[in-house]
């Protein structure tokens, strides 16, 4: 912009105005025909900010000081690590602001498909805890000039940024982590070197019962190891009563993927047992469940409620997970069929049906949409089907072949608007259409938001 000021320093520092915020939370301005993404700034503040990288198109900034500050700006609470790890992007921006974020790009996204026009998107269920809400946690550890970190990467880097007491973490998660910082740096634990490929310990993940107030750790290692891991184990369990399992995966691969195939029990218990509303959950190290408790509790509510399912329905839950979605679906519907890729995630599924007496569950593990081309001769027309897919969505061979089986009701529950748009408009072309989306903010104080959609078949299907 023509009204922004250069300063001659070593690093070229800009004096800019933010317009908006991206996709993921960043502060954008523009200088001389190129974006300036600036992490911690807001829509209409006026800030001195320092290049730290420039491309063709593109500058990455770091903020110095607010000229201005803009009436979202949270005076409640801040995290001195916020814009290095961007864990949560969006943590100063007071939380109304946040709700209206996230219900914008939810409808910004569907905008770009004409064919979803008509589309009711309903209120943003906000959450009623904004902090402390995160349950589960992959942190990378790190170790330079003798000082232990464990927190994220720094963005483009392998520097770990040590994120302390992260106020999105329940409490016990932050217990935890000072202890295996306080440990690896006493028993001189041999701690992962990414650039070298060298080095034991990897990653700390941990896993927190909101409910009982108990934690499964899990140490990631380069290769299996027992006594340095066990020494470490038995130290946390000591200092640290509240964790009741620690497993150790083995992880050799030099990629950014945290977890190995293989896992072993070090101490106490081999799963999680958790709860979610009145549902009990076992859950083990490498299955994935939800990060927020009470508002996966509302999701999985309005499921059944808009699934409505008869004792004479049979549901199809895509994506299952360690079951969640499903057991609320068998307390009405006749039979569950759940779908899962991940072999450990199907026994977790299995082995919670049993645990809350529902016995008209079954699940199968494998691709889906190779699954779903063998149901299309055993699933009556008719039936109710849930789509919960990663956050690339769901390939459209699946949606093809979901659509062919002719459900009654479709429910879609996405954790990213792009691809649940996306994914809506081919379903609108296969014949059903979008009536409702209701977002939620299952991960408050970051760009991400959740949303279920409901789909019925178009007139005359």
């Amino acid at each position: 912009m023509a009204s922004e000021r250069r300063k001659k320093t070593d690093k070229q520092q800009l004096e800019l105005t933010i317009e908006k915020l991206d996709e993921e939370g960043i502060g954008l301005a523009a200088w001389e025909g190129k974006r300036v993404l600036v992490p911690g700034a807001l829509p209409g503040e006026r800030i001195q900010a320092v290049v730290e990288h420039e491309g063709q198109r593109q500058m990455a900034a770091r903020l110095l000081k607010r000229l201005t500050s803009a009436p979202e700006r949270s005076r409640r609470w801040n995290c001195p690590h916020a814009e290095d790890c961007l864990g949560c992007a969006l943590i100063s921006m007071d939380y109304p602001a946040q709700v209206r974020f996230k219900q914008d790009k939810v409808a910004n996204a569907l905008a770009a498909y004409p064919r979803l026009a008509q589309t009711q998107i309903l209120p943003l269920w906000g959450a009623e805890q904004p902090l402390g809400y995160r349950c589960t946690a992959k942190l990378v550890i790190g170790k330079e000039r003798g000082r232990v970190s464990i927190g994220l990467y720094r963005r483009n880097t392998h520097q770990v940024v040590d994120i302390g007491q992260c106020p999105l973490h329940h409490p016990l998660i932050n217990q935890i982590t000072a202890v295996v910082r306080e440990e690896i740096e006493r028993q001189g634990v041999w701690v992962y070197n990414a650039e070298r490929n060298s080095g034991l310990l990897r990653y700390l993940a941990v896993r927190v019962s909101p409910a009982r107030n108990e934690a499964m750790v899990t140490f990631v290692t380069s290769e299996r190891n027992y006594r340095e891991v066990t020494h470490l184990a038995k130290w946390l369990v000591k200092k640290v009563p509240q964790v009741v399992s620690v497993q150790q995966n083995v992880n050799a691969s030099t990629g950014n993927v945290i977890l190995g195939a293989q896992t072993l029990k070090m101490l106490g218990h081999p799963a999680l047992l958790d709860q979610v509303g009145d549902l009990r959950l076992r859950i083990s190290p490498a299955s994935f469940f939800q990060v927020n408790h009470p508002q996966a509790a509302r999701i999985y509510d309005l499921v059944r409620r808009w699934a409505a399912c008869r004792r004479e329905d049979l549901a199809l839950d895509l994506y299952c997970g360690i079951g969640g979605i499903a057991m609320h679906l068998a307390r009405d519907a006749g039979q569950v069929l759940g779908i899962e890729v991940v072999e450990e995630a199907v026994r977790n599924a299995a082995d919670n049906a049993r645990l809350n007496q529902l016995d008209n569950c079954r699940f199968r593990a494998g691709d889906a949409a190779e699954l779903l081309e063998d149901l299309e001769l055993e699933l009556p027309p008719g039936a109710v089907a849930v789509v919960n897919p990663p956050r690339k969505g769901c390939e459209p061979e699946v949606l093809k072949r979901l659509a062919a089986l002719k459900p009654r009701m479709l429910l879609y529950v996405s954790c990213n608007p792009l691809t649940l748009a996306r994914d809506l408009d081919l379903l609108a072309a296969l014949g059903y259409v979008s009536e409702d989306i209701q977002p939620v903010d299952m991960f408050p104080q970051t760009p991400h938001v959740e949303c279920v959609a409901r789909l019925v078949p178009t007139k005359g299907r």
